[in-house]
């Protein structure tokens, strides 16, 4: 659902610029500044969304997927920020090793 934003985006004062993000979609402010608006929540039967405002050199993340609303406060230019790769362990076996080293410990000390 991200919305590929790589290239730098110009927007004039005012100006609202409305895309589909998913979580942890980031938005770098590389110049100006702009008021993020976050994807539409329920709380207690209410609609309500979060807002910040990124200035120049100021990275925003956005926790959860849909349609987030970026407005110009000033001149400013963005940039969508690809997000992080998982971590991949480098031997798959290492996490299990671990794990029944760790548990051969736990029955080692177990007093009975």
């Amino acid at each position: 659902m991200t919305a590929a934003l790589a290239e730098f985006i110009e927007l004039e004062p005012g100006q609202t610029l409305r895309i589909p993000v998913s979580p942890g979609f980031a938005l770098r402010v590389v110049e100006g500044s702009v008021r993020v608006m976050s994807p539409p929540s329920w709380l207690g039967g209410m609609v309500f969304n979060v807002e910040a405002t990124v200035h120049t050199e100021d990275v925003h993340v956005v926790e959860r997927g849909g349609w987030i609303e970026i407005v110009a406060l000033s001149p400013a230019q963005v940039q969508g920020l690809l997000q992080s790769q998982p971590m991949i362990y480098l031997n798959p076996m290492f996490p299990g090793r671990w794990v029944q080293s760790l548990t051969g410990v736990l029955a080692a000390l177990h007093i009975r």
